[in-house]
């Protein structure tokens, strides 16, 4: 008879456990679910033109999220949370200075950061995340204990010269001693002009024409090659009209160029990198330190 008592007593005693882990399961279940939302009321002319601008301002903004601010649309309710803490608390100075720490971390995190590692990238020196996110925190808050400011910009400065420099020379050293060694070989050659700057040019065809100022338009042929002779570039690529510009808005050797050609000459130009596209390089073809060659032809001034 106790053995069939204690028995019964033991289940109960589960069974109320079971019970309250349940209720407890169901609170907690409670606890979490997301606030029902009021049902919207439009009574008045105003009420409607109100929500319909905010559903309106709505329109393209999930491709806004997820294209620009990275975010996933499995956690959009995360980001209602936040867009309501924002709104609530607009008047807040510390949440509006907590906001604009997450934003300014974003735009560093995604654009500022990681084109510094790939400036730094094939130099003698490398960023390292958790020291440069320390830096910039120090330099917020001003705190000079490991470095004042003035030392870390101009520091910072020389560092990017040199890295540069280096990298340059790693990169393009090559591309840049090639264009040298032919500048000093075909000045020597029959015809070969050079001017003070070191443009170099042969003329081909002497015009009679007016000569263009630097601010006309001018009308011309042209092919453009690297000094291995791969053409980059020419007009009749880009129809059977000749090019229309303004003579100062072209790279540096060509404006010292046409403003020295008659117009109906044909001049032969050798650009060295320096009045040519310089350390940047253009597009795929002209790498940066390129010495390259035109054929130009003057054919008129646009009046």
């Amino acid at each position: 008879m106790k053995k069939i008592l204690l028995l019964a007593l033991t289940i109960l005693v589960g069974a109320s456990f079971t019970t309250a882990e349940a209720g407890k399961k169901d609170k907690k279940k409670k606890k979490d679910a997301a606030p029902v939302e009021a049902p919207v009321k439009l009574v008045s002319g105003s009420d409607s033109l109100s929500y319909m601008a905010g559903v309106t301002m709505t329109n393209g903004l999930m491709d806004y999220l997820i294209k620009q601010q990275g975010v996933d649309t499995a956690y959009i309710a995360d980001f209602v949370a936040g867009f309501k803490e924002a709104i609530t608390s607009a008047n807040d100075p510390r949440q509006t200075a907590r906001m604009a720490g997450v934003d300014i971390a974003r735009q560093v995190s995604q654009r500022m950061f990681p084109g510094l590692k790939q400036e730094f990238t094939d130099t003698p020196d490398s960023i390292i995340t958790d020291l440069f996110y320390r830096g910039f925190i120090d330099g917020v808050k001003g705190d000079t204990t490991v470095m004042k400011m003035t030392v870390a910009s101009e520091k910072f400065s020389l560092k990017q010269q040199q890295n540069k420099a280096a990298k340059d020379e790693k990169l393009y050293g090559a591309v840049r001693e090639a264009g040298r060694k032919f500048l000093e070989e075909n000045k020597t050659k029959d015809g070969v002009i050079t001017t003070p700057s070191g443009l170099q040019y042969k003329v081909l065809t002497a015009g009679t024409g007016v000569v263009p100022q630097r601010t006309d338009r001018v009308k011309v042929h042209y092919e453009g090659r690297l000094i291995d002779g791969t053409v980059f570039d020419a007009s009749k690529k880009h129809g059977t009209e000749p090019a229309v510009f303004r003579a100062d808005q072209v790279i540096k050797g060509w404006t010292e160029a046409l403003t020295m050609m008659p117009v109906g000459s044909k001049w032969q130009l050798y650009i060295p990198y320096d009045l040519a596209y310089g350390e940047r390089g253009a597009g795929k073809d002209i790498k940066p330190y390129a010495t390259l060659i035109f054929d130009v032809e003057l054919v008129g001034i646009e009046k």
